[in-house]
């Protein structure tokens, strides 16, 4: 649902059943996307990727036959599984607490063999509080970690 000043609104959907993974509840209102999964060429290269970028995040590894995924407490779940990823690459963006979080996804994320493609910083043409970082991951993806602050809009 989109507010009147075109912000999204998260709706609380207590009837909805989610499957549950173990150490991981359901949180009270519920993300606009439930779960994503990325088809990657080297499974183990990006998962040891994802799992040092996303470390900052808190998230937690879970394993499924499909492949792993990381999760965090009351958020959706991300998963990669090995095959031939999208013709064109993906944007994908985690959600931070805070500056710091994105500081460390962008140091770890390059660390971890990612090509920056955006260092932190305040991203103005978002909104005053978009504060992001973007890393290349290794199948050309574009992976970003946003803190939006106190979410205020751009001056018109």
């Amino acid at each position: 649902m989109v507010s009147a000043t075109g912000g999204l609104i998260k709706r609380s959907c207590p009837g909805r059943s989610r499957s549950k993974i173990e150490g991981v509840s359901l949180p009270a209102t519920l993300p606009l996307i439930d779960h994503l999964a990325l088809r990657v060429r080297d499974l183990r290269r990006s998962r040891t990727f994802y799992e040092q970028a996303l470390e900052p995040f808190g998230v937690k590894v879970v394993e499924s036959s499909q492949g792993p995924g990381f999760a965090i407490e009351g958020g959706g779940d991300f998963w990669i599984g090995e095959g031939e990823p999208p013709a064109a690459p993906v944007h994908v963006a985690f959600s931070a607490a805070d500056r710091a979080t994105v500081d460390k996804f962008h140091r770890a994320a390059v660390e971890a063999g990612g090509r920056d493609n955006g260092a932190p910083g305040l991203r103005p043409h978002y909104h005053a509080g978009y504060y992001a970082a973007f890393v290349i991951d290794p199948d050309g993806n574009n992976v970003e970690a946003v803190f939006h602050g106190d979410r205020q809009l751009p001056a018109t």
